[in-house]
């Protein structure tokens, strides 16, 4: 078992520096699943702790090789961690109420990423200019009121399905808001380290002894967050996203785009089936 952890932490750092997500589309569910398996009965507030706590390793490996590469978008970053905290505030607040309903959210959340696997194919399918001079993409300004969409719905989603966001997060600023995609995974990265940041310290200050849970996998816990779980797949991941951010400068523009449609076809279907 700890070697298939640190495996799928290695592969899930892979995704997170290649297409600027957060690698909790790995994390949160075999994590769901092993909380299952042990018998907790709230599973998924621990899930997407713990999972949220992985991602965070990843995101920092990212935005680290992102300033290594002088490929990082401090201001819009920022801006956009801002807007995300707060979404990932209120996605928390939802998350450990009575009122929270999985369904409806992974049909929303399902359409979007399939509706963005199909616009990513499409543009996939064409090689632009850029992708004979891959850093010769024209830049545009990244305004609040982009971010404030980007972030609150990132967060949001980031909270809820213990995902580090950048799944939705990406496409909004590519495709919505013609972001280069480049610049939309290096703004992707330090937004998630930011607000999944904050997200993990409220995760942290909760009680689960108030809901009757006692015990998680290991006895390394801090509110929500089981320590040594996440230790068991987040240093992998962290090597692994180094190596993907660096795949993210060397491949061509229209292949990301494929691979990343791919990748949002499959996080979609994956949501779709656990209905």
């Amino acid at each position: 078992m700890a070697i298939i952890l640190l495996l799928l932490g290695l592969l899930a750092g892979l995704i997170a520096g290649l297409f600027g997500v957060g690698g909790g589309i790995i994390f949160t569910p075999v994590l769901f699943f092993l909380f299952e398996q042990a018998g907790i009965e709230h599973a998924v507030p621990w899930a997407v702790a713990s999972g949220l706590m992985c991602t965070w390793i990843t995101a920092s490996a990212s935005v680290y090789r992102q300033y290594r590469e002088h490929h990082l978008f401090v201001k819009e970053g920022l801006l956009l961690g801002f807007f995300g905290a707060i979404g990932i505030s209120f996605g928390k607040w939802l998350l450990l109420s009575p009122y929270y309903s999985r369904t409806e959210f992974i049909i929303v959340f399902s359409s979007l990423l399939l509706y963005s696997a199909v616009l990513m194919f499409i543009r996939g399918r064409k090689k632009s200019d850029a992708d004979q001079g891959m850093n010769q993409e024209p830049t545009k300004d990244f305004t609040i009121k982009q971010a404030s969409l980007t972030g609150l719905v990132g967060g949001g989603i980031a909270s809820l399905a213990g995902v580090g966001g950048g799944g939705t997060m990406v496409p909004i600023m590519n495709l919505f808001f013609k972001q280069p995609f480049r610049k939309a995974v290096s703004i992707s990265h330090l937004g998630m380290l930011l607000m999944i940041s904050v997200g993990v310290i409220q995760l942290m200050l909760e009680d689960p002894s108030l809901v009757g849970d006692t015990e998680s996998l290991t006895q390394w816990t801090l509110g929500y967050v089981d320590l040594g779980a996440v230790n068991s797949m987040g240093w992998t991941a962290l090597a692994g996203a180094y190596a993907g951010t660096w795949l993210n400068h060397k491949i061509p523009k229209h292949y990301l785009q494929l691979g990343f449609g791919v990748l949002a076809l499959v996080m979609g279907t994956r949501l779709l089936l656990t209905l």
